[in-house]
């Protein structure tokens, strides 16, 4: 018997190319189910001209999707992770985690080749608060300067307008195939220099708790390794009640089952950034070891000064 399933996205190219291509693998599991996108303006979308940290609030470009979900108009929605908040709406579920892509930082250059040889005071297009502050903590001579907008937009303004650089993610440039269309020279960001964002590079896929028929074909794009390692990230986040207007980075990494996390709390300068890597088998336990450790070493501090100036 043949069944639709509606599937929620996010109207940016991006975020189609992403849905599209879990609608691919679970088509080839599932031909007798039908699938259809419904496109959804978050509002993160709508407001361009204010950095993410300025709009304020959790979840601003899960928020309408989340809607959709709790009102029946969609089954199921393809997120960024990194967009999703540490804690979901109530009667939601993470269905699935896919197989996670590459989560570093590519710094992209008008001229320049590294980062090192950016000249004296360069200017670097990022808006996200944790880029520009492990930048600055490497560089406090670089200027930071908004940019928002899809990934050819940002392109564009690196060309025409007075960037020296700017920063992407990874994995949207390999999902969209930019990476062999780029005619500027680029560099990757290893986790040393820039530790990337929680749950970058992977995608969530998010349904009613429930909804057994959707959450068992999503089960079928399940990668357990992907999963482990945002659950620790996750943890740490949500026990630091972290958003996008405090620079906080969590990377985990697995190897013969042990996972490896690393976690930073920055000043919005660079100037203070704390650093924690530990070790352990469950990931919510080695999110929390982390968090707190950095709560030991001033993290709570930070954040909440932030907060009240903000």
């Amino acid at each position: 018997m043949t069944r639709k399933i509606i599937v929620g996205s996010r109207r940016s190219q991006l975020a189609l190319t992403q849905t599209k291509w879990v609608i691919s693998k679970l088509q080839v599991q599932f031909p007798e189910v039908t699938f259809e996108i419904e496109e959804i303006v978050t509002k993160g979308d709508r407001i361009l001209d204010v950095t993410l940290s300025k709009v304020g609030g959790k979840g601003l470009f899960v928020s309408e999707v989340e809607d959709a979900l709790l009102d029946k108009r969609i089954d199921f929605a393809v997120h960024s992770m990194k967009d999703v908040p540490s804690e979901l709406a109530a009667g939601l579920v993470i269905g699935a985690i896919p197989k996670r892509e590459n989560p570093l930082d590519c710094l992209i250059f008008k001229t320049a080749t590294d980062l090192e040889n950016l000249p004296e005071g360069a200017i670097v297009g990022t808006s996200s608060l944790r880029r520009a502050a492990q930048l600055l903590h490497i560089r406090p001579d670089l200027q930071m300067k908004p940019i928002r907008g899809n990934i050819d937009t940002r392109l564009r303004k690196l060309q025409e307008e007075d960037f020296d650089a700017i920063v992407l993610a990874v994995a949207g440039l390999k999902r969209m195939d930019w990476l062999d269309k780029l005619q500027h020279p680029y560099v990757f960001l290893d986790e040393q220099t820039c530790l990337p964002a929680v749950g970058q590079g992977a995608l969530a896929i998010e349904c009613r708790d429930g909804d057994t028929f959707v959450q068992e074909i999503l089960q079928t794009l399940q990668d357990d390794e992907t999963s482990n390692a945002v659950i620790a990230e996750r943890t740490l986040l949500k026990a630091l009640d972290g958003g996008c207007e405090i620079p906080i980075a969590g990377y985990a990494t697995i190897k013969n089952n042990e996972i490896t996390l690393r976690g930073i709390v920055s000043s919005v300068d660079g100037q203070i950034s704390h650093q924690i890597k530990e070790s352990g088998q469950n990931p919510h336990e080695l999110g929390l070891k982390v968090a707190q450790k950095l709560i030991d070493l001033g993290a709570k501090e930070i954040i909440q000064g932030l907060r009240n100036n903000g």
